[in-house]
């Protein structure tokens, strides 16, 4: 039996009959360099796409505004204006107690669902939650603060239902509570996904040698199964605090935007002046902040039982 070409080893290999050698060299030393760039490191994806625009917005953060333009310079004066504002420190603390707290509460939200799905569903049915889980972000984000808006404005269905049952109707759009409505709709698939990865793997035998010892069902869940789970109840957490950190959509069309978060306060030294520079020295705060936060919950969830943090 002959090798085909297609069988032949890339070196061996002949042009088709009819085409020209040197053009089908050509196309294959392409697909070839083509394919060789996907198997780059990682690292060097990231220093195109993370590092590079990291390094320019240090750089534009000294950039200077002068008739509202940006004049590329050296100017420590955005740092010093930026990190002497109240309202920089008032927003930086009302968006880092507000992530945590959008963490702390979705994530007690979500476990519930989690241990539902991984110890009361078979395989296919769990497969089919975690896609119906997926479909929410087939929506667009923005559609969907624009769609709570219809349930929580003063004239809206919640409302209209509170009113229809004989109890008063409740001030929630432009409130706090409306921007966590927004901070849920946003991350609590995301957690449920993320914990399911490590509640699902859960090692049964330690669940049932709990039951034989006569562990309450509370006391298992907290001795066993969040123990065997920090590290998907751990990254939960984090990827919702860095989304709630660094959201715009709910404090602006959910909360109102009366309380300026640090998305908000970008926004507005853009629109005040074309202020990019001060804008970049928020952003960089908010990057560093949020690299600290992640480095500290990583090596949190993977640290050895016993090991000090």
């Amino acid at each position: 039996m002959h090798a085909t070409n297609a069988t032949l080893p890339p070196e061996e290999r002949t042009a088709p009959p009819g085409a020209d050698g040197a053009i089908f060299a050509r196309l294959f030393r392409s697909a070839r360099l083509y394919a060789g760039s996907f198997a780059l490191p990682v690292l060097v994806w990231q220093l195109i796409f993370f590092v590079a625009p990291l390094c320019f917005l240090v750089a534009m953060s000294f950039w200077v505004v002068q008739s509202y333009r940006l004049v590329p310079d050296f100017d420590t004066g955005n740092w010093a204006r930026v990190l002497g504002m109240k309202v920089f420190w008032d927003a930086y603390a009302r968006t880092f107690a507000m992530a945590a707290g959008a963490a702390a509460l979705i994530s007690v939200l979500a476990f519930p669902v989690t241990c539902f799905l991984a110890f009361r569903l078979s395989p296919a049915a769990r497969r089919l939650a975690m896609l119906m889980l997926v479909v929410p972000f087939f929506t667009s984000y923005l559609v969907r603060a624009y769609t709570w808006q219809v349930f929580l404005a003063d004239d809206g269905i919640v409302n209209a239902a509170l009113t229809a049952i004989g109890l008063q109707d409740l001030a929630m759009l432009n409130t706090v509570f409306g921007t966590f409505v927004g901070y849920v709709t946003l991350c609590l698939p995301l957690v449920i996904l993320l914990q399911l990865m490590s509640v699902a793997s859960v090692d049964r035998t330690l669940i049932e040698a709990a039951r034989n010892l006569r562990c309450s069902p509370m006391r298992t869940v907290f001795r066993v199964v969040i123990p065997a789970s920090r590290v998907g109840l751990t990254l939960g957490a984090t990827f919702c605090f860095i989304l709630v950190f660094g959201d715009f959509v709910s404090p602006t069309y959910l909360g109102g935007g009366n309380a300026p978060t640090l998305g908000i306060l970008i926004t507005d030294f853009t629109k005040a002046g074309n202020q990019w520079p001060r804008a970049a020295v928020v952003a960089i705060t908010m990057i560093a902040t949020l690299l600290t936060v992640a480095f500290l919950a990583v090596r949190f969830a993977y640290r050895k039982t016993g090991e000090t943090a």
